[in-house]
């Protein structure tokens, strides 16, 4: 079967898919407090979920990444990620992860190794309790803890995202960096987007560039920058002094659309070509208008010819250009 080619002539070998809108967080830059969840119906089966994803990895995707809102709040996920790891066990797909809050890690650490994940990305913006609470709204940083803990009991490696907030975490930046080191895991620093209803939440005067982070790591450490990608958007850098690495995803101050490799599939069967467009291609209604995956297939091979050159994000002009009025919990993390 032909891959995924798009129209600037990027292989589309990452999928991203939001198994749930539904979250036991209510993240500040990913969630309005009082959040209106998607009816039941609406919500793509888990084996419609298995079929979407099938014919993705069919198609040449080579790493699906589940995320949410939670990924491991939707009832039975895990037969879902047992079904998965069948493409795992014929080659065809090369890695099954997810992008977790660290909630239910104690639960289903070692049940996610069992079916082949390998690597875990846990979302973690502080260390301070009262902070977590704040930021995460409901969270319970203790909680979280205890799951890092039994996901690196079960073998998985963990790596911290961080969304970098001004005013917020600043002043963590070293002690999240030497809590990492000291426990072998990796951390990566996001700049906030603006998406999502702001209500009282202000993405520009939330906005800390990673220039800056990165320019007060260099003043305490030797960093060398690292050629490796992972499949996803984050450029590296090594950490002599720890030997850690520190990945920074910057849509906005250097987008990185000129390597995309990856579309986003919503638990609606709606399909983001680009995280900071709202063009989108519905592939619940050809998906569920047939036994056959041959409209679905034709359904994505339309929509990926739609993939845009890029984003539109932008604080440049002291505006948040490019807001997308859709919550990062509906697109998926």
């Amino acid at each position: 079967m032909a891959p995924l080619i798009d129209p600037f002539a990027r292989p589309i070998s990452y999928l991203r898919v939001s198994v749930t809108d539904r979250c036991d967080f209510r993240c500040v830059y990913c969630m309005a407090e009082n959040m209106t969840f998607l009816p039941k119906k609406e919500l793509l089966t888990l084996e419609e979920l298995d079929r979407l994803c099938s014919a993705f990895i069919r198609m040449g995707v080579e790493k699906l990444r589940i995320t949410g809102g939670e990924p491991l709040v939707r009832r039975g996920i895990m037969t879902f990620f047992a079904a998965m790891g069948r493409h795992l066990d014929s080659g065809a797909l090369k890695e099954l992860t997810l992008t977790t809050n660290g909630s239910q890690l104690g639960r289903f650490a070692a049940d996610l190794a069992a079916v082949g994940v390998r690597r875990v990305n846990v979302s973690l913006d502080t260390l301070d309790e009262e902070k977590f609470a704040r930021v995460t709204r409901w969270g319970r940083l203790p909680q979280v803890l205890k799951g890092i803990d039994a996901a690196q009991a079960a073998g998985l490696r963990i790596k911290i995202n961080a969304v970098a907030l001004k005013g917020f975490n600043e002043d963590e930046l070293f002690s999240l960096t030497e809590w990492c080191a000291a426990r072998d895991i990796d951390l990566t620093w996001i700049e906030v987007m603006p998406m999502g209803d702001l209500g009282n939440e202000n993405r520009l005067d939330q906005y800390w560039a990673l220039s800056d982070l990165r320019a007060r790591l260099a003043a305490r450490y030797a960093v060398t920058d690292l050629p490796e990608r992972t499949g996803g958007p984050a450029r590296y850098v090594r950490l002599e002094e720890t030997g850690q690495k520190i990945g920074f995803i910057t849509p906005l101050s250097h987008n990185f659309c000129e390597s995309c490799n990856r579309v986003r599939l919503t638990c609606t069967g709606e399909l983001f070509m680009c995280l900071g467009q709202e063009d989108n291609a519905d592939l619940r209604h050809p998906l569920r208008a047939s036994e056959g995956d041959a409209a679905v297939e034709e359904a994505i091979r339309a929509a990926i010819s739609r993939k845009p050159k890029g984003h539109d994000f932008d604080y440049s002009r002291q505006r948040a250009d490019g807001q997308m009025s859709r919550h990062m919990s509906h697109t998926g993390g």
